[in-house]
């Protein structure tokens, strides 16, 4: 959100692996579901729910305060890449814990390949069963055929330091 975010977590939060502008283009895509190259607020509504994530008007009023900067009622590429990079400035610890509970929706400790599964068809980001096995297999370093949070942080601070997207998980 903007420099005071708050502890409210119907708030969406920025992203360690937004920072590829390739990357950054096609998740603000993802979000701009009518394609006119500006997210709206039921624009903005459909993905938190996509997300598993309820919000009220007063939070996605909020929402579209700290994020629309120009107050154009809009949040623009420029105004989403704002705030992707706003989460980096802590190293991106906590983004990094939401992402991976993002996913981590029974909230054991660890992505199963349901999990990926669930979330990234939510995202409408299709794909079968057996790629979200294979995703997990290329990141299970314990071998119990889950993701666990230190083999996620593993798995994102390895796509940060060597440049590469964490596509592996979101495609």
């Amino acid at each position: 959100m903007a420099a005071n975010p708050s502890s409210d977590s119907t708030q969406p939060k920025p992203s360690l692996y937004l920072q590829d502008s390739e990357e950054l283009r096609r998740v603000f895509n993802q979000f701009d579901s009518n394609g006119d190259g500006k997210i709206s607020m039921t624009e903005l509504d459909a993905v938190l729910k996509a997300l598993g994530t309820s919000s009220s008007s007063i939070d996605l009023h909020r929402v579209m305060e700290d994020l629309d900067s120009d107050h154009d009622g809009f949040i623009s590429i420029d105004e989403f890449a704002a705030f992707c990079r706003q989460g980096c400035d802590d190293g991106g610890a906590a983004e990094l814990r939401d992402a991976f509970d993002l996913y981590d929706q029974d909230h054991n400790g660890v992505i199963s390949t349901a999990e990926l599964h669930k979330v990234l068809n939510r995202l409408g980001m299709n794909c079968s069963i057996e790629d979200c096995s294979r995703m997990i297999k290329s990141v299970d370093s314990d071998g119990d055929g889950n993701v666990n949070f230190e083999e996620f942080r593993k798995m994102m601070s390895n796509n940060v330091a060597n440049g590469t997207k964490a596509s592996s998980v979101n495609q």
